[in-house]
């Protein structure tokens, strides 16, 4: 397993290339989120390795779904640019604070079959552009109120459904904790369709150990399933970065099966 870090959410009180830079100078990989306001040229100048960054600007899986795969275009000129290999999705597009843009709180057949079909035509185009789009679970509990496709058995269902390989599953263990737990059970599900997992604690979305989420065991178990793609720490801090990125490499080299 590869160990990335959201440099979104880590060492806040730096400007974010320096963030970048402190991540890769400590080992990891980094994920970014969106690349509207980023200075593209100094984030390659880093010499960092991207794990995965988010695939659009604007747009949904259920409506505005042309405006949601021409965005998906210009994020991949500039993941190629970062040579980032993963583009993260989500059921529809996000605002201030992580909120839709258009809350959708009931989803219908017709919503299902839309969201199937956009996903094809997003997996035709990373095939086309040598990418891959993972389509991540969020919670509607605490962080998310008002997204569709929100829980890890929806977004597992439209990769199925979808069946392509540049379409996979990025599995966030922080959300799928407050959405559904059960989380060996989960990943054992999930396992055939993983582009990537993220992780957190709960409560709080602070790093591995600081919370209530037994990681050692899910750790273990990831390990038994033969996962060997990346894992990104998507939490804050929960009171120094560097004691955060050194909680989150030990969780993962200590757990044995």
């Amino acid at each position: 397993m590869r160990l990335a870090v959201c440099a979104e959410m880590v060492f806040t009180d730096l400007p974010f290339v320096s963030r970048v830079e402190r991540i890769h100078e400590r080992g990891f990989d980094v994920e970014i989120w969106g690349h509207p306001g980023k200075d593209i040229d100094a984030l390659v100048r880093t010499g960092a390795t991207f794990s995965s960054m988010t695939g659009y600007v604007s747009g949904s899986l259920t409506h505005d779904q042309d405006e949601l795969l021409k965005t998906a275009e210009q994020s991949i000129e500039v993941a190629h640019r970062l040579g980032c290999p993963r583009l993260n999705l989500h059921g529809t597009e996000l605002g201030e604070g992580g909120l839709p843009v258009v809350p959708q709180y009931e989803v219908t057949g017709e919503m299902w079959l839309t969201a199937a079909r956009t996903l094809t035509k997003l997996a035709e185009l990373g095939a086309a552009h040598d990418v891959m789009f993972v389509l991540e679970n969020l919670n509607t509990e605490v962080d998310h109120p008002g997204v569709p496709f929100a829980k890890a058995a929806d977004t597992l269902a439209l990769v199925k459904a979808v069946d392509h390989p540049n379409l996979r599953l990025m599995l966030d263990l922080y959300h799928a904790q407050i959405g559904e737990g059960n989380l060996i059970a989960l990943l054992r599900k999930a396992a055939p369709y993983l582009g990537e997992i993220q992780v957190a604690d709960v409560p709080g979305r602070c790093e591995p150990g600081t919370g209530e989420i037994n990681y050692p065991a899910v750790v273990a178990a990831v390990r038994e399933l033969g996962y060997a793609g990346p894992v990104g720490l998507e939490a804050f801090a929960h009171s120094d970065s560097e004691l955060a990125l050194r909680r989150f490499a030990d969780v993962f080299s200590k757990a044995e099966i």
